[in-house]
């Protein structure tokens, strides 16, 4: 019998047996809607097999539910270099606990990390086994801070449900146990709102206890004591606000889009399963509610994660090859306000043979569609050569420039002969705002998601100098910005993906090139930077962009991709290329 097996059968005999009214194996009778669940360890850092680990980091652990802090100390919490114990203090709260070394730890060494059994949860359930992981150390210490790359909501964002979650992305991996309601805050004018605090990977989310007022300005703050795991503090404060709806959501939510489409084949089968949603849903209420079924009808194992309005369902192992499955999302998903989905949805796709490398792509929903879509304008000196439609929202056509837009008929559109597609602003006649509307909502999903993606397969590769280097398919990241000073090479196949996360500004050098080799296609290539994509002249770009602030592309830069950004889009004599898909 395989563990899993094992577990599910252990554990369908302990329901049984409390169900009789027999012993919960204390030796006491077992209590009707008593804990009985051994906690698990969900995640570490420094993530397990870690390389380049800074000297000077700490080591954390966030379990699936609440610990007792008094059973989580440096007796149950240890960190070993061979034969010989580190010192250090432990500190737990919640769901996280830290193991702070009292000296820095040695260069190139290997570490274990170990969490015994003598941990228990805040019912007294010990862990079922042991949790053990390694890493190993570089030959530097980490002095630079973290820096806060996305939110959701955005700053100034309105209409925002009553019952909706905070989450704030970092540049790097923080100490779950700085992350609290005292670091993470959300306020009500001078009122603080009473809520809880969770985290993963790079992810921190506050959940209110109470449902938010109506038609009401909330800030929301992250204070200088969130810090990162090597103990460095943001540098300063951040603070941003949102605007609840004026009016209670009483609308349900659907299915707008789901990925693997309805009915596909040849569907890879190291991927995960996606539902877009018309708006954020309870991350609570997916769970057991988001399944996935072989063709006899047994439940995929997997595991469910939210990202705005897209859940994602990730199977536990590959799925089976050239086989039927059939993805539900029950009546039991629900939006932030408390509104379940009127009728169950699912739908089927067929695998394939084939897998790929790299993490599962990142989904651009109805921002796909454009080739270069801002939230504040897009300029061009003529005569730049677009392929793709472009589109500004919210703000309005006044902001696209040096194009000579001539309207449509309806309103609904506009051409310019430097396009070879059609133009959309917000103040176009109707669909096109709410059109618009729901392209860069999953703009900023798109880059939430690309942002937060867990356990890069590199961290500050070259220092952020990767021009002259060949890039295998994989995550990366960079706590700093990106430099391509000569050509830099992608190598991997049609199906292959890359994701760059990048804190800072990425600068290519003129007359540099990002080269596609081995099938590689550039809608599988994701940048997300939180600062400025430039382009130098002459230079040629391959790959989507998502860009916190503004993309600019000097004279004669070509891009084959696309360039999404929450600020301005600045093109000179430029060639805009959107992928054949």
């Amino acid at each position: 019998m395989t563990r899993s097996r094992c577990a599910q059968a252990c554990s369908a005999l302990l329901l049984v047996a409390l169900a009789a009214g027999c012993s919960d194996g204390t030796g006491d009778p077992a209590r009707p809607g008593a804990d009985h669940v051994a906690p698990t360890v969900v995640s570490s850092l420094p993530i397990p097999d870690a390389t380049d680990v800074a000297t000077n980091s700490n080591v954390s652990a966030t379990f699936s539910e609440a610990m007792d802090p008094t059973t989580v100390t440096a007796a149950t919490f240890t960190l070993a270099k061979g034969s010989s114990s580190v010192s250090g203090t432990v500190s737990a709260e919640g769901l996280a606990a830290t193991l702070h070394p009292d000296v820095e730890l040695l260069p190139g060494a290997l570490y274990v990390a170990t969490i015994s059994t003598a941990a228990e949860d805040e019912a007294g359930n010990a862990l079922a086994a042991a949790y053990t992981w390694s890493f190993t150390t570089g030959f530097t210490a980490d002095t630079t801070p973290p820096s806060v790359t996305s939110t959701d909501p955005i700053d100034g964002a309105e209409d925002i449900a009553l019952a909706a979650a905070v989450t704030v992305t970092f540049s790097e991996a923080m100490d779950p146990v700085t992350l609290t309601a005292t670091t993470f805050t959300l306020m009500d004018g001078a009122t603080a709102i009473a809520g809880d605090v969770t985290f993963t990977g790079v992810t921190a989310t506050f959940s209110p206890s109470v449902e938010l007022s109506a038609d009401t300005l909330y800030t929301v703050s992250i204070t200088t004591g969130a810090r990162d795991v090597a103990g460095n503090g943001l540098a300063a404060q951040v603070d941003w606000s949102f605007t609840t709806l004026t009016e209670l959501d009483m609308e349900p939510p659907t299915v707008r889009l789901v990925h693997p489409e309805d009915a596909a084949t040849d569907v890879l089968i190291n991927r995960s399963v996606t539902a877009t949603f018309s708006e954020a849903v309870n991350p609570a209420s997916l769970e057991g509610n988001f399944t996935l079924e072989a063709p006899d009808a047994s439940a995929v194992a997997g595991a469910v994660t939210t990202v705005g309005n897209q859940a994602t369902f990730a199977p536990l192992e590959e799925l089976a090859p050239d086989t039927a499955y059939k993805a539900t999302l029950t009546t039991g998903v629900e939006d932030l306000a408390g509104n379940a989905l009127a009728v169950g949805f699912s739908w089927t796709f067929t695998t394939g043979t084939r897998s790929a490398r790299g993490p599962d792509a990142v989904l651009l929903g109805r921002a796909g569609d454009f080739a270069i879509l801002s939230k504040s304008g897009i300029d061009s000196v003529p005569a730049s050569v677009i392929t793709g439609d472009i589109g500004v929202s919210p703000i309005d056509q006044t902001a696209i420039t040096g194009f000579s837009l001539t309207a449509d008929a309806t309103n609904v559109f506009s051409t310019s002969d430097q396009i070879t597609g059609q133009v959309f602003a917000a103040d176009f006649a109707s669909p096109t705002p709410s059109n618009l509307t729901t392209a860069v909502s999953d703009m900023q999903t798109a880059y939430t998601d690309a942002a937060g993606r867990p356990t890069p397969d590199e961290t500050e590769l070259g220092s952020g100098e990767i021009g002259g280097l060949t890039l295998a398919p994989g995550l990366y990241k960079w706590g700093t910005g990106v430099s391509i000073s000569t050509d830099v090479t992608l190598d991997g196949g049609a199906d292959d993906v890359w994701i760059f996360q990048i804190a800072g500004d990425i600068t290519q050098a003129s007359g540099t090139r990002v080269n596609l080799t081995g099938g590689a296609l550039p809608q599988h290539v994701f940048w997300q930077t939180f600062g400025q994509l430039m382009i130098g002249t002459t230079a040629h770009f391959e790959g989507i962009a998502l860009c916190q602030t503004a993309i600019v592309l000097r004279t004669g830069a070509s891009v084959n991709g696309r360039l999404l950004a929450q600020t301005a889009v600045t093109l000179d004599q430029s060639t805009v290329t959107q992928p054949a898909e």
